[in-house]
């Protein structure tokens, strides 16, 4: 959620009121908005002759929010004191053209244009004009990867103007605010690698082979977008006529940029409220007059609005609310319930029936909105794997472990290389984008969270005790739609001046007999035997088998050799799968002789041949109609069992659900760590 700075006595001279700080909150909670903060006593404390200044929170999707200008405007409609401004588009007597060379298709295809025309600035609305460019470049156009605005002093430069495509050398110009410093593209680079504010900016343009500029038609540089403007053509408190390019990757964005822009500053033209077009011509021909500020049409239903806030509105009513969020209405006339809405073109927030019934009830005030109780009643409840969480981070606490909470994203060298991993390629979900090395992937495996954890916590004294019970995430091919999923896992460890490889062991066990796992002598072999024992201990009700555990020696090279162990487990047999069994049995039975005598008695005249004929066409058709339909049902369940992450497995499954062992001195040494280590990880989905 973006803050926007406002100096108080100047936005209170726009209201039209001075408000109390209660008062001008309660305000703010009326149109959606929140100050955050009124730095008045700050001021008065700190004695430095400092304006105070109101910060106020705005939705993130509020763009004609993102300034003084457009708050005050926006308030004053909302508080009728004025009606939402008309932006007229005037007709030149000479239209300024830019022409669009092909060449920039492979790198910023997309430019925009505009004129203010005798604009009055004063410093408090210039410092406002370049602080809205920048609240725009990093929410609308993210971080100037999709849009990106440039002010140009018409006075100073030339048209018609042009938008090229040039080799890095051939770019040469006096960047913003180092006039008489002209320098070539790479030398441009170089030298704006140490500028704070422009050098996170170089990397969008930096390695393609033709940079986008902005020329007017002396072969002047105005721009070299996304980065830096021209010194030649910069803006100042003196500046009458202002040229704006709005250039990116999408013209829907830089079309709703360019229409912020220049609907919050127009008034401050010559002919308040008004702005000049620009025609974008482009090499095959084709033309666009910019900006385009006529406002979109939306229908809305006012049953839909009163059913979804509980009022019952009349047509006049609901036009004077939507009037009071800056829309326009009138009633159709095709039907008495639907009202054809106005929406403004600094509002492309709004894009469906239900934004529209939103501004109509924040317009009626939340908080007179009638309460009342909802028509459908639900009652709460954790999720399994949530409940099964807590019950795991009970008993590891209980054990005397202290819980940690890592972040999800961790680097590529944390989960891969550092653990003594490969990669296979098909496991890891990357960030396309990643701000910073440190956060390049979701994290597969939780260690290298904790592992950071006890590099960041080493001051306590030994022996250190941590456990985490969260998510990873992985690829998944099965899942069409999202082609990843989440996984729960628990990891614990275990540091002090020896590796105590028991320890570990100790609290799995401890884990499993709260889960009521019982642990398998024999391992594998016991399994074996049980599992082809448990029908015959059911039929006989001698106790549901429960499936069971052991662990296995590996060879993890993120482990010392020799000691590593996997965790097996052999999925329990379920009472739905029992009775399926039980069934499936029980069809397969044959017909008994008192069967055959009792179809006798109650056919007669029928010979005993046909008679046994019969019953064994019967019981073939029961059978296999029986078979199909509860196939049919068990794989649809099982399917949706396991989509829901609650098992979806055959009981007496044998499957690895974990690893624990002594951490290698190449590992601890990646993270920072002297002491030996001994760890834990287990899924938790399969003890569901």
């Amino acid at each position: 959620m973006p803050t926007v700075s406002v100096d108080k006595a100047n936005f209170f001279k726009s209201l039209g009121k001075d408000y109390t700080t209660q008062e001008f909150d309660e305000l703010c909670f009326q149109f959606g908005i929140e100050l955050d903060d009124d730095t008045t006593e700050e001021c008065r404390k700190a004695g430095n002759g400092e304006r105070p200044q109101l910060k106020i929170d705005i939705p993130a999707n509020r763009y004609d929010l993102l300034c003084h200008e457009g708050i005050a405007r926006a308030l004053l409609v909302f508080l009728g004191k004025m009606k939402q401004p008309d932006i007229k588009v005037m007709q030149p007597k000479e239209m300024l053209e830019i022409h669009v060379d092909d060449q920039v298709s492979k790198i910023r295809p997309t430019i925009l244009g505009a004129v203010l025309r005798n604009v009055t600035f004063t410093p408090e609305n210039y410092a406002s004009f370049i602080d809205l460019q920048d609240k725009l470049h990093q929410n609308l156009g993210r971080r100037r990867t999709l849009v990106s605005m440039g002010t140009h002093d018409l006075d100073t430069i030339k048209a018609p103007f042009s938008y090229k495509g040039l080799a890095p050398k051939d770019v040469k110009f006096a960047p913003l605010n180092r006039p008489g410093q002209v320098m070539d593209g790479p030398t441009l680079m170089t030298t704006l690698e140490q500028d704070k504010h422009l050098s996170k900016y170089l990397s969008i343009i930096r390695d393609s082979p033709v940079y986008p500029v902005v020329l007017d038609a002396e072969e002047t540089v105005c721009s070299l977008p996304p980065v830096i403007n021209g010194d030649h053509s910069k803006i100042t408190l003196n500046t009458k006529n202002v040229l704006i390019d709005m250039t990116g990757t999408d013209e829907t964005r830089c079309s709703h940029a360019l229409a912020e822009l220049v609907s919050m500053f127009a008034e401050y033209c010559g002919e308040k409220f008004s702005v000049e077009p620009v025609k974008i011509v482009h090499s095959d021909g084709k033309s666009l007059i910019t900006p385009d500020l006529s406002p979109r049409v939306a229908t809305c239903r006012l049953s839909y609005i009163n059913s979804c806030t509980g009022l019952d509105l009349d047509v006049p009513t609901t036009i004077k609310l939507l009037e009071r969020m800056g829309h326009s209405a009138t009633q159709s006339p095709q039907s008495p319930d639907v009202l054809q809405v106005s929406i403004p073109a600094t509002r492309p927030d709004v894009l469906h029936e239900c934004d529209l019934m939103e501004d109509v009830a924040v317009a009626y005030g939340f908080d007179h909105l009638p309460r009342r109780f909802p028509s459908t009643n639900t009652v709460a409840a954790p999720l399994p794997i949530n409940k099964l969480s807590d019950v795991l981070r009970r008993e590891f606490a209980y054990a005397g472990w202290v819980e940690a909470l890592s972040l999800i994203l961790c680097s590529h060298d944390e989960a891969y290389k550092q653990l003594r991993r490969p990669d296979p390629g098909s496991e890891a979900i990357l960030l396309e984008n990643p701000k910073s090395l440190e956060y390049q992937m979701v994290r597969t495996t939780l260690l290298p969270g904790l592992l950071k954890t006890l590099r960041e916590n080493r001051k306590h004294s030994l022996p250190w005790r941590l456990f985490e019970v969260s998510d990873v995430a992985r690829q998944d091919a099965e899942d069409l739609e999202r082609c990843a999923k989440n996984e729960r896992r628990a990891v614990a460890s275990y540091s002090d001046r020896e590796a105590k490889f028991e320890v570990v062991h100790g609290l799995l066990g401890r884990v499993m007999r709260v889960l009521d796992v019982p642990y398998l002598q024999g391992g594998r072999e016991a399994a074996s035997s049980s599992s082809s024992s448990a029908g015959k201990k059911e039929s006989g009700h001698a106790g549901r088998d429960k499936g069971g555990y052991w662990i296995e020696e590996s060879d993890d090279p993120t482990f010392m050799p020799g000691r590593a162990a996997v965790v097996k487990f052999r999925t329990p047999v379920r009472e739905q799968e029992e009775k399926e069994e039980a069934n499936q049995q029980q069809i397969k039975a044959p017909a008994t002789g008192d069967d055959v005598d009792a179809a006798k008695r109650a056919a007669p005249t029928a010979s005993a041949t046909d008679v046994e004929k019969h019953l064994g066409d019967a019981d073939k058709k029961q059978q296999s109609s029986s078979s199909s339909s509860k196939d049919s049902a068990i794989s649809a369940i099982s399917n949706l069992a396991s989509k829901l992450h609650l098992g979806g497995r055959k009981g007496g499954e044998v499957i690895t659900v974990g690893q624990l062992g002594v951490l290698h001195p190449e590992v601890l040494a990646a993270f920072g760590l002297d002491w030996p280590t001994a760890v834990l990880e287990l899924q938790v989905e399969p003890f569901l």
